[in-house]
C-alpha cells in the first residue's frame, strides 16, 4: 500500500540526537562545496547564529519605508528571534529599536502596524518617544508622597535599545553593530544597481501574507539561491515557459559573494532536449491554462529580463516574475521552523490595468502558487532526511567548485556556495 508523503510530517527523534560539543565542530576541508547536515538541526549552532548573524555585523531588512510613511507610524517586525519596532518620529526621522521595555522586558508594541504619538508598555505604563527615549512612567513619585522610584532615577538611562538604521531605495535596513560597514558598501555595486532597477520609485503595497516552512532557515536561504533546481522541480515554470535553464540568463555575485542576482530572459527560449532525455518531472506535463491572461505581461525594462531573484544576505529576497514584484524575507522560528513573509508590490504611478495584472500574477509564485508550495515541501524533505544524519554533508559542485559570477549559464550552484562563503566567515567556521 502506497503512503502519501506529508510536507509537514515530523522526523521522530531526529532533533534529539546527541552531537559532539560545538567546540569540536569543524567544517569539511573542501570548504563551501560541502555543507555539514549538522548545521540544519543543531540547537547550539542555531543559538550561535542568533549572536553572530542576527545580532552581528550584518545589515538586515526591517520593513519598507512606505510602511512608516507618516509621522507616528509604527511597524513591528523581527530580526532573528528578536522583536523589533520601526517608527517615524515627528521630525520625519526613522528609528528602529528592540521591542522590549527597559523595565521588565515586556513587548511594548503589540500590533503589526499602528500610529501613535508615543509608545507605552501596557504592563507598568512606561512611556517612550517615537525615538525610543523614555519620557516618563506612572507613579514615578509614588502615591501621596510615598513609594515611587529612587531620587537618583534618571529617565535618560532607560530607553529602548536602538539599532543603526539606513534606508536605500525605500527599504529600511537595521543592524546592532557599530562596526557594520555602511549599507551600500555592504551591498556592493551590482547588487545596489539591481535594487534600484526594481525599487527606486514610489512603491505601493498590493498585499502581504506569510507561510510557515518546516525547515531550518538556511535551507530556504539556499533554495532561493539555487537556480539549478528552479526548472527541474517547478512544473509551472517549465510547462508554461516562465523560467527555464534553456533561456538566456546568468548569475551575478556581489564582490563579497554573499548576495546574488539570478536572471532569465523569457523571449530567448531555445528548448534543450535534456529536459526530455533526463526525464525531468517538470517537463512531463502538457497543460493549458483556463486563464492564459495570467501569463500576459508588458515589457517594463529595456534589458529584456523577465524573471529575477535577488538575495541580500542573510534573509532578504527581491523577486520579479513577469510583472509580479515582491519582497520576501524569512524569520527563523526555531532550529527546524521558518516563517516566510511575502510583500507584493506595485508602483504608485501604475495604471489600474497594470495594478490588476500585478495582483493576478502574485499567484505565480506566492504561498497560493505552485512554486512556493513545492519549495516548502522540498525543504521539509531535506530537513527530515538530514536531521537524522548530522555527521554527513551535502555536495555542492554543480557548475564547478568556484564561487564566481556566471552570465552564460544558470546550471550552477555558485550562489549557494556564495551564501556559505558568507555564513562560514561570520560564524568563524572558515578557519
Amino acid at each position: 500500500m502506497e503512503t502519501a508523503i506529508s510536507c509537514t510530517q515530523a522526523s521522530p527523534g531526529a532533533i534529539a540526537q546527541e552531537r559532539p560539543p560545538l567546540e569540536d565542530f569543524a567544517w569539511p576541508e573542501e570548504g563551501v562545496t560541502r555543507v555539514p547536515f549538522r548545521v540544519f538541526s543543531d540547537p547550539a549552532i542555531y543559538a550561535l547564529e542568533q549572536e553572530k548573524i542576527f545580532r552581528g555585523p550584518v545589515w538586515h531588512y526591517l520593513c519598507l519605508e512606505t510602511e512608516v510613511a507618516h509621522k507616528g507610524d509604527i511597524r513591528t517586525t523581527w530580526l532573528g528571534e528578536t522583536p523589533i519596532i520601526v517608527t517615524r518620529d515627528d521630525n520625519g526621522e526613522i528609528h528602529a529599536m528592540i521591542n522590549r521595555c527597559a523595565h521588565k522586558g515586556a513587548l511594548v508594541c503589540l500590533k503589526d502596524h499602528d500610529n501613535q504619538r508615543s509608545l507605552t508598555c501596557v504592563y507598568h505604563a512606561w512611556n517612550y518617544g517615537l525615538d525610543g527615549k523614555l519620557k516618563g512612567l506612572a507613579f514615578r513619585k509614588g502615591v501621596h508622597g510615598k513609594g515611587g522610584m529612587p531620587e537618583d532615577f534618571d529617565v535618560q538611562k532607560h530607553r529602548l535599545e536602538p539599532l543603526r538604521v539606513e534606508v536605500f531605495c525605500g527599504i529600511v535596513f537595521g543592524t546592532y553593530s557599530p562596526d557594520t560597514a555602511p549599507l551600500q558598501e555592504f551591498l556592493g555595486e551590482p547588487i545596489s544597481r539591481f535594487i534600484k532597477r526594481h525599487m527606486d520609485q514610489p512603491l505601493k503595497i498590493l498585499g502581504v501574507h506569510s507561510q510557515t516552512l518546516h525547515n531550518n532557515w538556511k535551507l530556504y536561504a539556499e533554495n532561493v539561491r539555487d537556480s539549478y533546481h528552479a526548472t527541474l522541480l517547478h512544473t509551472f515554470y517549465t510547462t508554461f515557459k516562465v523560467n527555464r535553464l534553456d533561456m538566456d540568463g546568468g548569475i551575478v555575485l556581489s564582490e563579497k559573494k554573499w548576495h546574488h542576482i539570478s536572471y532569465t530572459k523569457r523571449a530567448t527560449l531555445q528548448a534543450d532536449q535534456e529536459y526530455q532525455k533526463a526525464g525531468v518531472h517538470s517537463a512531463k506535463y502538457e497543460s493549458n491554462l483556463e486563464g492564459p491572461e495570467l501569463l500576459g505581461a508588458w515589457d517594463a525594462f529595456e534589458d529584456r529580463i523577465t524573471h529575477s531573484i535577488q538575495t541580500i544576505f542573510p534573509s532578504l529576497v527581491i523577486q520579479l516574475t513577469l510583472n509580479s514584484l515582491a519582497v520576501r524575507f524569512f524569520v527563523p522560528r526555531g532550529v527546524d521552523k521558518t516563517e516566510l513573509f511575502w510583500v507584493f508590490l506595485g508602483y504608485e504611478n501604475d495604471t489600474p490595468e497594470q495594478e490588476k495584472m500585478r495582483v493576478m500574477q502574485s499567484n505565480l509564485t506566492g504561498a497560493a502558487g505552485l512554486v512556493a508550495l513545492e519549495d516548502g515541501c522540498i525543504n521539509s524533505f531535506v530537513q527530515r532526511a538530514t536531521a537524522s544524519s548530522p555527521d554527513r554533508q551535502a555536495f555542492i559542485e554543480m557548475g564547478g567548485r568556484q564561487t564566481e559570477s556566471n552570465e552564460s549559464s544558470r546550471a550552477t550552484e555558485a550562489a549557494v556556495r556564495g551564501f556559505w562563503h558568507g555564513y562560514r566567515q561570520i560564524m568563524g567556521f572558515d578557519k
